[in-house]
């Protein structure tokens, strides 16, 4: 499922974020790269060791992991701290498939929901999208700044050549409570039915018997 998520940072948050992001020293993003994906990228990451990533976590991964559509989306079991990564004109990251498995050797986590912040605005740059193959095809992402989307990360993507401006995103993954990303998107499609039907008619039949088998194939699909 590729699926993108409004208004995870609001002005006040993406204000903030920008303006620690300003002083963050950028280093080659090879260097993050697996053997494979190190061949065809191209673009900086802020330095592991800048002290302005702990609070630029918290804003970026705090309101991320707040917003409903992503927790009912991904089922998020283990997350990763988010990369920052800037794109000049040039830069580009050429197809490629996330690592199955990231993390120290103490924390490892299985890849299954990669997801895309977007902290610059669209016409802060040109080129520059992401560009994820699904079944009907490639799909062109570019959003405002502060919306999201995530996407399976077994998914072939790459982020097109910037040609003017600065391109300026956050991307982290996620171990999903459910591996299968088509049981996931079963789950959201449903969980999104139930929601409505509770706030609409909590006590109707219809209503106990979608919530009751929305929490029981959660119980049947979930790993922990």
């Amino acid at each position: 499922m590729l699926l993108e998520i409004p208004n995870v940072l609001g002005p006040r948050d993406l204000e903030r974020v920008r303006g620690l992001l300003a002083g963050v020293r950028f280093v080659d993003g090879r260097a993050s790269a697996g053997a494979a994906a190190r061949r065809v990228k191209h673009n900086e990451e802020a330095a592991a060791d800048d002290p302005r990533l702990r609070t630029l976590n918290e804003l970026v991964m705090g309101n991320l992991v707040r917003h409903p559509w992503y927790q009912h989306a991904v089922l998020p079991h283990r997350l990763a701290s988010p990369f920052y990564a800037r794109y000049t004109p040039g830069m580009t990251y050429g197809d490629h498939v996330d690592d199955p498995i990231m993390g120290p050797a103490q924390g490892r986590y299985r890849t299954d929901v990669s997801t895309t912040i977007f902290l610059s605005g669209p016409d802060d740059y040109e080129g520059g999208e992401l560009v994820v193959q699904t079944a009907f095809g490639p799909r062109a992402i570019k959003l405002p700044a502060g919306h999201a989307v995530l996407y399976p990360s077994s998914s072939r993507h790459h982020v097109a050549p910037v040609t003017r401006g600065e391109r300026v995103v956050a991307v982290t993954w996620a171990q999903s409570m459910v591996r299968d990303p088509a049981r996931r998107e079963l789950l959201w499609e449903l969980g999104r039915a139930r929601d409505r039907l509770l706030a609409r008619a909590p006590e109707a039949e219809e209503t106990k018997q979608v919530d009751r088998s929305y929490v029981n194939l959660l119980r049947m699909w979930a790993e922990l």
